[in-house]
């Protein structure tokens, strides 16, 4: 693989479900990392079910940044077009002509770009390399047994009086993988005579009744086959309803969506954590807690019982309605103190939610369109434009008039307006407005006021943007209303303050907001109210307040990933600068904002009042430093990646280089503090003791970590540990 990433731009592992694709693109792509300047990233596309998003998910998982208007592709190609990197995308072929399309742009639009496909068939595009990967031979099968059997049964040894015996299991599974470690996990309760016995009467029965395709196929589904019979009846049952979840899902989601005809909740944690004993679903630990996931090959197979058994429709059913409830109880909370664990939730979460609004697009109906515009809180709050705009332009598209279509196009309205495109903004908010007064419907016709008044004031008509915001905090008060929106009006109502330089009533209104946020523990909407105090302290002469200020907004957007209020305080933390005198700051953050607003929209919004500070910022930095020293500090500013661009203007920069992410480790958090304590030499029982876990449970740990990477030994995990280090 080392030697022919050496020679190919394109590369495509092909094989059975089960083979090791993954682990050997992730080895291989580990193996060359130093070989590319920008690093190694890792896609899985395995989650992705809208054809529409795999642009979009290969995006989000560089850390690209874009919430404009401009194709995907496009801009992912502008992104990515002086880099040296190779970028791996795994489970590719439910989408295999997106991710063609894609590729292919990629490759002739970006030369020092590489490319590591993992498939179950080729993209079919000009260039490609196929290597096939086959089963593991006689030797390493029996090594991967031994190891695996080992982490399940401590006396494990392979020797001379188990050898064949072994073999045999080794043989009858064909070499596979997923289906040998779906095996020796087994030795937890059956022993080695009943293990082989068990599967020679599988197999033979195989055997008798394979009619055609490609054995490999059939010996995988032979082995999930006989490891799906092991279980008990109601982890059989699990196994298929789980089938419906997307990516990871909690215990809660599990309970809700997975029980009921004659399934108690309870019963469900139980065969839960029975599959997890059995490897059939993997347990990962989050910050907000366990979460559990299906390995891809199981998962289809699962949903292929539920097919069968003629329950799929029904489980989705019960998935969309659990994810619609979710839904709607994170925009409840939003408005308070859990805000940046909704958005952490909500992002860990986004596979189920996509899952559940393709499904409400494919039936149609107000599902759709209800929790499409429920959601408004993850689009418009936690840097999700694009994707956003995706769902909310499907929702309005199929919407029939009524409180529902109001809804989708006030916040369809809002997310184009932050996007920049303010005649498709226009154009919705006017017909949710129009909607609102003829049908007497006093909500949608506050939020369309209010919005309306949004894109008057990012378009210079500070009359018509005040006489808005007024008439939208009157609507809000008469029906009391009190939430994030509420408070945004107050604040858009304070920057019309600013630009006509009535910085006393702007103040005003941000102080009055910023209680509110304060009183109910709002930070979102709070952080636009401390960013019109900075601008005001920076106005009156305080500077070091307005510096304070300013960096205390951007803490806060950049844990919701929100990009225009990351920009925002970006720019007047360079107006600031400028203003102390550090005219190589300032000029530094001009630079880093010049990139950011290309992913937001038109820079400043494309206007006047919000433009002129930023030209006077510029102007002052370039009479300080000169034309040639000015250009050549914002261009060091825009190579600044938005993390980095936000710790500078923190003030917590890093004083070394940081090192080009590798994002394709595939353990999780606590499994990689389990590998480093390996790495430092610790037994289970000292990993155990050091994470106050228990031993079973660290055991359980290192046997995930070698099956993801593919090893067979800690001390191999010692190595790649030590060699990501370096």
């Amino acid at each position: 693989m080392r030697r022919l990433l050496s020679e190919s731009r394109l590369v495509t592992l092909t094989g059975v479900g089960g083979v090791g694709k993954t682990r050997l693109a992730l080895r291989a792509a580990a193996d060359t990392s130093r070989a590319f300047r920008d690093g190694v990233w890792f896609v899985d596309l395995g989650g992705v079910t809208d054809p529409e998003l795999v642009v979009h998910t290969v995006l989000e998982q560089l850390g690209v940044h874009d919430d404009t208007v401009r194709m995907h592709r496009t801009v992912l190609v502008e992104h990515l077009r002086d880099r040296q990197m190779l970028m791996v995308l795994d489970n590719c072929e439910h989408v295999i002509g997106p991710t063609a399309d894609l590729v292919d742009a990629l490759l002739r639009g970006v030369p020092g770009l590489r490319v590591l496909v993992t498939s179950r068939e080729r993209l079919g595009i000009d260039g490609e390399h196929l290597w096939q990967v086959t089963p593991l031979s006689q030797g390493p099968a029996l090594a991967l047994f031994a190891e695996r059997a080992a982490a399940v049964d401590p006396g494990f040894v392979l020797d001379g009086r188990n050898h064949e015996k072994v073999s045999q299991i080794c043989t009858l599974l064909g070499g596979i993988p997923l289906a040998i470690e779906l095996a020796a996990v087994r030795l937890r309760v059956l022993g080695l005579d009943h293990l082989s016995s068990r599967l020679d009467n599988t197999f033979r029965v195989l055997a008798d009744a394979r009619r055609g395709g490609d054995p490999r196929h059939q010996t995988l589904h032979a082995a999930v086959d006989w490891s799906f019979h092991l279980c008990t009846r109601s982890e059989q049952i699990l196994w298929a309803r789980a089938s419906v979840f997307t990516g990871t899902f909690d215990l809660e989601a599990a309970e809700r969506v997975c029980s009921g005809d004659s399934v108690a909740p309870e019963e469900v944690m139980h065969s839960l954590m029975g599959l997890v004993d059995k490897s059939v679903v993997v347990a990962e630990q989050h910050p907000s807690g366990t979460r559990f996931r299906l390995l891809e090959p199981l998962r289809q197979y699962g949903l292929g019982k539920l097919r069968a058994a003629g329950r799929e429709q029904v489980m989705r059913e019960r998935h969309r309605d659990h994810y619609i409830e979710w839904a709607e109880r994170r925009e409840k909370e939003w408005f308070g103190p859990a805000q940046p664990q909704i958005f952490a939730l909500t992002r860990l979460e986004q596979g189920n939610l996509r899952s559940a609004l393709d499904f409400c697009f494919e039936h149609g109906g107000d599902h759709c369109v209800h929790l499409a515009s429920t959601l408004w809180f993850y689009w418009a709050g936690c840097g999700m434009l694009g994707e956003g705009r995706h769902w909310l332009d499907r929702a309005v598209a199929s919407a029939k008039p009524g409180p529902l279509r109001a809804k989708a196009l006030w916040v369809n309205g809002y997310v184009a307006t932050l996007q920049g495109d303010l005649p498709a903004s226009t154009r919705m908010l006017d017909e949710c407005r129009a909607y609102a007064v003829e049908s007497g419907d006093g909500v949608a016709l506050a939020y369309a006021t209010h919005r309306i008044a949004c894109t008057h004031l990012v378009g210079d008509d500070l009359d018509l943007a005040d006489s808005g915001f007024h008439e939208a905090m009157r609507l809000y008060r008469s029906q009391g209303t009190v939430n994030s929106h509420t408070m945004l009006a107050g604040i858009e109502l304070a920057i019309a303050a600013t630009f006509r330089h009535d910085f006393v009533s702007a103040e005003r209104l941000c102080v009055e907001a910023k209680a509110v946020g304060e009183e109910h523990g709002e930070l979102w909407a709070q952080a636009y109210a401390i960013w019109v105090l900075a601008l005001c302290a920076w106005v009156s002469g305080d500077l070091v307040r307005a510096d304070l200020l300013g960096r205390e907004c951007l803490r806060i957007k950049s844990s919701f990933h929100d990009l225009l209020g990351i920009v925002l305080a970006l720019e007047v933390l360079a107006w600031i600068s400028a203003s102390q005198g550090d005219a190589v700051r300032a000029a530094t953050l001009l630079g880093a904002t010049n990139e950011i607003w290309q992913s937001v929209g038109y820079p400043m919004f494309g206007s006047r009042h919000f433009g002129a500070p930023h030209g006077e910022c510029e102007s002052a930095a370039v009479s300080t430093l000169g034309e040639q020293e000015f250009r050549a500090v914002f261009r060091k500013g825009m190579d600044l990646e938005l993390e980095e661009a936000i710790a500078f203007a923190i003030g917590e920069e890093q004083t070394v280089a940081p090192v080009p992410v590798l994002a394709l480790t595939p353990l999780t958090r606590r499994e990689q503090q389990v590998a480093d304590l390996i790495a430092g030499g610790m037994s289970n029982k000292e990993i155990a003791a050091r994470l106050v876990i228990a031993r079973r449970t660290a055991e359980g740990h290192v046997e995930r970590i070698l099956q993801k990477l593919g090893f067979t030994s800690r001390a191999q995990i010692a190595t790649w540990v030590t060699e990501r280090r370096v």
